[in-house]
């Protein structure tokens, strides 16, 4: 039988102007290794949503406790206060600056939910600091950062995992055996895709920044601008200085299913089409878009993102079809369904407990849980991570790819051991971003 490893294969303003390299912290050689029963101690950086089911993934796991909430808002953190309270009885200490957290050793671990422009620098600080690093998706924000973060792993040696929390999903590691196993017979095609209804962000206005915002420290690694009234909270994912778009925001997800269900990596060509087709407003990226990939051996993924209209005939919010030459298969993070070729059901597989939300910016479920204890059993007893950073920057690199082919405008030829556009020297100019003086991430 194959292997699971053969499957994934296959398958403060003051303190603003110091410069990164400065700021980060050295690796702790004496870092304390940790028994199999010890407390994990955990800093959770970025709380206004996705952050609770961390909150509560942690909760649930045994011996380990939220030491840290962190976040430049204090609105954000009064109102996360409340809810811990509510919700795990206890309210963790509070601290604005992450730096700050990364200096003091009691932290084993760091979750980290902040916007995108922050995941890798940050993710990076914190192994530099000697922390494990729970990193949501993306775990970058251009490809630059994607080798940055992998280097830093394999230099520091601590674990990180990505919140994509399907790879957790025990009805789809089930279907991934049974795909490896040839119950569909030779897969061919993944097709992810997401639906929803996101309205208009408006024109956002220059006012004075709150007073309860850290604005110089959310920026952090990016190039100043001066605040508007519809970037934070959330609107951020679709501005180019700090989000990535749908593709990430959401893509990541089935994408990376697609590729662990077909085995493919990198891939050999990447089209996109599509544009913003639905309001007058700042939003930055396209709102419709499909991406398609081609892999060897005539494999290929598309990415359906239908972020500001609903996909008809109707669908479920988001999901993944695997086609093979035998029958279908059909993966949400609720279930498996496996069809025959002319679409007659054979098996359903239904996951266990509640699961995470489809298109809601909290999405706490069951697979939080099991993802987040995966992550501390490969803390304590050294087991494999189900979203590995090596593995999981991948499929956030394919998520890069389909951005880049949109700006470009064509198909890009790929190198498939480095994920770099072949020929094409326009598209390799979004590699890598700028950086504001001093902020940038170094090894």
């Amino acid at each position: 039988m194959t292997s699971r490893r053969d499957f994934i294969k296959k398958t403060t303003a003051s303190t603003a102007a110091m410069t990164l390299g400065s700021m980060m912290l050295p690796r702790m050689a004496n870092a304390k290794i940790l028994g199999a029963n010890e407390l994990i101690n955990c800093a959770v950086i970025g709380v206004r949503s996705r952050a609770k089911a961390h909150v509560m993934a942690i909760h649930r796991a045994p011996n380990a406790k939220v030491l840290y909430n962190c976040d430049v808002d204090d609105i954000i953190i009064e109102n996360h206060n409340t809810w811990c309270q509510m919700n795990i009885g206890y309210v963790p200490k509070v601290e604005k600056d992450f730096r700050k957290i990364l200096e003091d050793k009691d932290v084993d671990a760091v979750f980290i939910a902040t916007p995108e422009h922050w995941h890798a620098p940050m993710a990076i600080m914190a192994l530099q600091a000697g922390k494990h690093v729970y990193v949501e998706k993306p775990c970058s924000h251009n490809p630059h950062e994607n080798e940055l973060l992998v280097a830093a792993q394999k230099k520091y040696g601590k674990k990180v995992q990505m919140g994509n929390q399907q790879r957790s999903s025990r009805t789809t590691a089930m279907a991934i055996e049974d795909i490896g196993n040839g119950i569909i017979g030779e897969v061919f095609k993944g097709e992810a895709y997401y639906s929803n209804n996101r309205f208009s962000i408006g024109k956002g206005q220059t006012v004075e920044v709150p007073i309860t915002l850290d604005w110089e420290l959310w920026q952090g690694p990016a190039p100043r601008e001066d605040y508007r009234d519809n970037i934070h909270p959330y609107n951020w994912h679709w501005f180019r200085n700090w989000g990535t778009g749908e593709i990430h925001n959401n893509g990541t997800h089935e994408i990376d299913i697609c590729r662990w269900a077909l085995g493919v990596d990198l891939p050999e060509t990447v089209t996109s089409f599509g544009g913003k087709y639905t309001y007058d407003d700042d939003w930055e990226f396209v709102d419709n878009q499909q991406v398609t990939y081609t892999f060897p051996n005539n494999k290929l993924i598309t990415w359906s993102g239908h972020s500001r209209v609903i996909m008809k005939p109707e669908r479920p919010g988001r999901g993944a079809t695997i086609y093979g030459s035998k029958g279908t298969i059909e993966l949400s993070r609720e279930s498996y369904r496996l069809y025959d070729l002319g679409g007659s059901p054979i098996k359903f597989e239904f996951e266990q407990g509640q699961q995470s939300g489809s298109t809601n910016t909290v999405g706490m479920g069951g697979l939080d849980v099991d993802h987040v204890s995966n992550f501390f059993n490969a803390i304590r007893k050294g087991d494999s991570l189900n979203a590995d950073i090596n593995d999981a920057s991948i499929s956030t690199m394919l998520c890069h790819l389909g951005n880049m082919a949109q700006d470009a405008g064509q198909t890009l030829s790929i190198d498939m051991k480095t994920g770099k556009v072949l020929n094409n020297e326009k598209a390799m100019e979004h590699w890598k971003r700028e950086y504001e003086k001093g902020w940038e991430p170094k090894l």
